[in-house]
């Protein structure tokens, strides 16, 4: 049975005393209730270490925001698979549109980060999703099909097996736009036969496939109720403890 995951992304937020007080917080919270959900934590990789400190007290796991396509060598200031491994990071989020558009990022290269990251028994949390302009086109099932066809579909099925898809609608990042549940749904279903045409049914029923994309405490509960969606990457709304633990217990 594929898993419910709430992830929070907090992108490039907060100095080290506010991650440690956000995260124990957190991590104490859900000690008294915890969500019928795994959650993860992607802080700064500054902060992971204290991060993965914390979650070997508690149920939270932690996942990094980035990594380097490549192993080692002279790369001034990238950030390998092996490092990460190496301070019990259990995820990390590859893809994101911010990559993409900021840092020019490629499928290719994309993909190039899901292989490190598997071969370091890490789990990458793949980003796809379209442009406005993709979406008002209506080339965003295309746009979507030829992400996951490039970055993941390569992969073996065993491979493929312990990677998470984040479809995040890029219109709706950080814009306070939300798909709509009837929109997220249709896509989240169409990603799921994608799937089951890439490897088999078996393994589309298994694949964890979550919503970001202005995801908050209000409307969690109404998107994860779709029965592909499987639980949210969260942006800003995990930058608020009570916010984030509202969407974790939206399930």
């Amino acid at each position: 049975m594929r898993k419910n995951i709430v992830a929070g992304n907090w992108k490039m937020n907060k100095t080290f005393d506010e991650a440690e007080e956000l995260i124990s917080v957190i991590a104490s919270e859900m000690e008294r209730n915890k969500p019928k959900c795994e959650v993860i934590l992607c802080p700064p990789s500054l902060y992971l270490e204290m991060a993965t400190d914390y979650a070997d007290e508690s149920t939270i796991l932690i996942g990094a925001q980035n990594v380097s396509n490549h192993e080692n060598g002279a790369y001034t200031g990238e950030i390998s698979a092996g490092m990460l491994s190496a301070i019990d990071v259990d995820y990390c989020i590859v893809g994101h549109s911010e990559r993409r558009k900021y840092f020019g990022e490629t499928d290719t290269l994309i993909a190039e980060k899901v292989s490190r990251l598997l071969d370091q028994d890490i789990r990458p949390i793949y980003c796809c999703g379209e442009l406005l302009e993709e979406r008002e086109s209506e080339t965003h099932f295309d746009v979507v099909r030829q992400q996951l066809k490039e970055g993941l579909f390569k992969l073996t099925a065993d491979e493929f097996s312990n990677v998470v898809i984040a479809y995040e609608p890029v219109w709706a990042i950080g814009t306070g736009v939300t798909a709509s549940s009837t929109q997220a749904q249709e896509m989240h279903e169409f990603i799921r036969n994608l799937v089951a045409d890439a490897y088999n049914n078996e393994v589309a029923e298994e694949t964890t496939i979550l919503y970001g994309g202005s995801c908050n405490a209000k409307n969690a509960k109404e998107l994860f109720e779709n029965k592909d969606v499987d639980g949210g990457l969260i942006g800003g709304a995990s930058l608020k403890a009570d916010d984030f633990l509202k969407i974790a217990h939206s399930f």
